[in-house]
């Protein structure tokens, strides 16, 4: 049944209906008893079947690893983990671990997470990191203490001392959210080993016509159309009078403030999305992004997921690459692969070796091996976390280049931060889902006095002050005595919020 237990003031406590059936087992029972020993075992699986009626238990519950039954051992605060391989969103893909045919999904009684190096590309110290550091541990009681002594020839104790005691930073604190970053594609350094839970991500980006939708069913204003202005890379521009009566970002003064630039009109008035309907959505805010993944039941992505999902299995020191295709830099490689600047002076010459001067229809280029869709670039991405002043971009677009010579390197580890009101005519984003997690319950104690007598509401939110049909089995108030006090107190059982921590906001 979908109940839920609700609080209501002034609401008398409902009284426990009874089978007429269960009045009758104790007499039953007895009389079982006095009887030869063949009886006796017959008595004896009444009594269990009583037990499980009373109880509101099944006789075919959930067992873990070892035949244990979960409602045994925990009681009713567990739900069986559902199988990850039951569950898929169209136009989503999704990564975690896999089984050893490269298809079955692991499911979440293991570790089904994915660990792999997340950073730059070009700082060769993640050619020091072993490939025993991405093995994934073992599931028990003991995984936090179970320390390998071989981590580059140190004892358990070194390893657990600089686990909890961190290094010193003689350069002196840093501000919330601080990273070291590469100068050439702004990834972070140095590489480290991280790891990620399983998701969907969209394997192509949302797209202009998507974004429409979203934006006539919910009358949505973008943040562009609030402040009246967005930017519009310099040789994009309508008329080239422009570029001296309006202002530039003071860091990129390529990139010019179009008053009436937004998304419907990308370089401004006199432009226009129509044919670029299946090109990637601009001049959207963080906020912007953020909302239209709560629209269709998504979120944005972290970005470490995003970068999991960039490199496709090229996690270790040994297969890491620089580029979704390789380490080849040249641009008649890369131009098969990627929307990127190419060999022109930017940001005036663009030669267009890749088919396109700006942004690109989504899916146009191959995809990786993984089966997403412009992950280098076409345009920057937004992501989760950072800070309002600096939430981070990642993917980079169709203005960078291979080597970082100008804007950034398009490497996989490419990243860079924007304010979060920034709306630009190369930054769009994607959504991701997280797959569905067991519900988890826990025992609280319920002070009637206090919050008011427990109720039944069902699912369409409905509360009954009499009983109703088979009331009994929605929720189960457990009684329990306090000697201290001399008074008996109730518990109900509420769903367990599901909390993570995360290092990436």
């Amino acid at each position: 049944h979908k109940t839920k237990i609700t609080k209501r003031e002034g609401t008398m406590r409902l009284p426990r209906r009874r089978h007429p059936f269960l009045l009758l087992l104790p007499p039953l029972l007895t009389l079982l008893s006095n009887i030869e020993d063949g009886a006796g075992a017959f008595a004896a699986a009444v009594t269990t079947e009583q037990n499980d009626t009373t109880t509101g238990k099944a006789d075919d519950s959930p067992t873990r690893e070892g035949g244990d039954g979960i409602g045994d051992d925990f009681g009713t605060a567990l739900d069986p983990h559902p199988d990850p391989n039951y569950e898929n969103f169209p136009g989503m893909i999704y990564v975690g671990r896999l089984d050893a045919d490269g298809v079955t999904r692991i499911g979440f009684d293991h570790d089904n997470g994915v660990k792999y190096i997340f950073g730059t590309g070009f700082d060769e110290s993640h050619k020091d990191i072993e490939e025993e550091d991405l093995r994934h541990a073992h599931s028990g009681a003991d995984v936090l203490h179970d320390i390998a002594d071989r981590r580059r020839g140190r004892t358990r104790e070194e390893v657990l001392k600089e686990r909890r005691h961190k290094k010193l930073d003689k350069t002196g604190p840093k501000p919330f959210g601080h990273v070291d970053v590469h100068p050439l594609d702004g990834g972070v350094t140095p590489p480290a080993v991280v790891r990620v839970e399983p998701f969907f991500m969209d394997s192509k980006l949302v797209t202009n016509k998507e974004f429409g939708k979203f934006a006539r069913s919910t009358y949505y204003e973008t943040e562009a159309e609030k402040f009246g202005w967005s930017f519009v890379l310099s040789s994009f521009l309508v008329k080239s009078e422009m570029k001296h009566n309006a202002d530039v970002d003071p860091e990129a003064e390529h990139w010019v403030a179009v008053d009436g630039a937004y998304w419907r009109q990308p370089e401004g008035p006199g432009s226009t999305y129509k044919l670029r309907e299946h090109h990637p959505v601009v001049h959207v805010s963080h906020r912007d992004a953020a909302e239209y993944c709560s629209w269709v039941g998504k979120r944005l992505p972290g970005e470490r997921e995003y970068e999991a999902a960039a490199r496709a299995g090229h996690y270790g020191p040994k297969n890491r690459t620089l580029f979704s295709w390789g380490d080849n830099d040249t641009v008649a490689v890369a131009s098969q692969y990627a929307n990127l600047w190419g060999n022109g002076t930017f940001p005036d010459e663009n030669f267009a070796e890749d088919g396109w001067r700006g942004t690109s229809p989504v899916g146009h280029f191959p995809p990786n091996p993984y089966g997403f869709f412009d992950l280098t670039g076409n345009v920057w991405e937004w992501v989760r976390g950072g800070k309002h002043k600096a939430r981070i971009v990642r993917g980079a677009s169709y203005v960078d280049s291979l080597d970082g010579s100008f804007n950034h390197a398009a490497t996989l580890g490419a990243r860079a931060t924007l304010h979060g009101t920034t709306t630009t005519g190369n930054v769009g984003f994607r959504c991701v889902k997280s797959p569905t997690r067991r519900t988890e319950y826990h025992w609280v104690y319920h002070d009637e006095e206090v919050h008011g007598s427990l109720s039944i509401e069902d699912e369409f939110g409905k509360e009954w002050a009499t009983p109703q049909k088979d009331w009994e089995d929605m929720f189960w108030v457990q009684e329990a005595s306090d000697e201290e006090e001399g008074e008996t107190r109730k518990k109900k059982k509420v769903v367990k919020t599901r909390t993570t921590t995360s290092n990436e906001l």
